[in-house]
């Protein structure tokens, strides 16, 4: 059972679903005192159960104290990454406060370049293979000129085949994309307030979610 904060302050919202669970977070903008996290079943079961996990959260009612959102942006699953970033988008836009939309891939990245795995200043690929389609996959390095110290490189995006793979991402060293629940959620929070402290705006128009495959494929039968 899920304790809901208490309602005395403004919060920083966190969402992620672009996995199969939905990760929430909150943590008082403008602190870095350890978040409240919660983990819930996502995938399609996000369609009738996403309202009702943020309230075990933070209740509909104090959603007024809201200073900021940030929502992962995927690449995801179609249904859980589009209702997460569309209720992000609507507060956001309601609320009159700012947003901040991440790449789940970018979130991966800072985790996998924040550890020992890849100690040198060379770019590293985080790779998902998808049966049937191929693989997503996207290029990131360090630079600390960026939000949470990392750069994406190349943006994520599905690749056909294994040539077409190699060549995109060259020598760079794979890691699998594999979203931890609730570590990605707390970088999450971590590249808000980050951007918080920066003053960055935070306009909630282009954020918008990003699927590695269409749910329609045009041109196919």
């Amino acid at each position: 059972m899920t304790t809901a904060a208490p309602q005395s302050c403004r919060w920083l919202l966190a969402l992620h679903s672009s996995s199969d669970l939905l990760g929430v977070g909150l943590q008082p903008l403008g602190q870095g005192e350890g978040p409240l996290l919660a983990i819930f079943p996502g995938g399609r079961d996000l369609s009738s159960g996403l309202l009702g996990a943020i309230e075990q959260v933070l209740p509909a009612g104090a959603w007024p104290s809201l200073g900021r959102l940030a929502v992962a942006t995927g690449p995801g699953g179609f249904t859980g990454t589009r209702l997460t970033v569309t209720l992000a988008r609507t507060l956001a836009q309601q609320l009159g406060i700012p947003l901040d939309g991440v790449g789940s891939f970018h979130l991966m990245a800072q985790r996998v370049l924040a550890g020992d795995q890849n100690p040198g200043s060379a770019p590293v690929a985080l790779v998902q293979e998808l049966p049937r389609h191929g693989w997503v996959a996207g290029l990131y390095g360090r630079d600390g000129l960026t939000p949470g110290g990392v750069a994406e490189v190349k943006v994520p995006r599905l690749y056909r085949s294994e040539a077409d793979l190699e060549e995109a991402m060259g020598a760079a060293l794979r890691h699998p994309a594999v979203a931890l629940m609730p570590q990605d959620v707390e970088q999450l929070l971590r590249h808000s307030q980050a951007a918080a402290l920066a003053q960055r705006p935070g306009p909630w128009q282009p954020v918008l979610p990003h699927y590695p495959t269409s749910p329609v494929e045009v041109g196919r039968p």
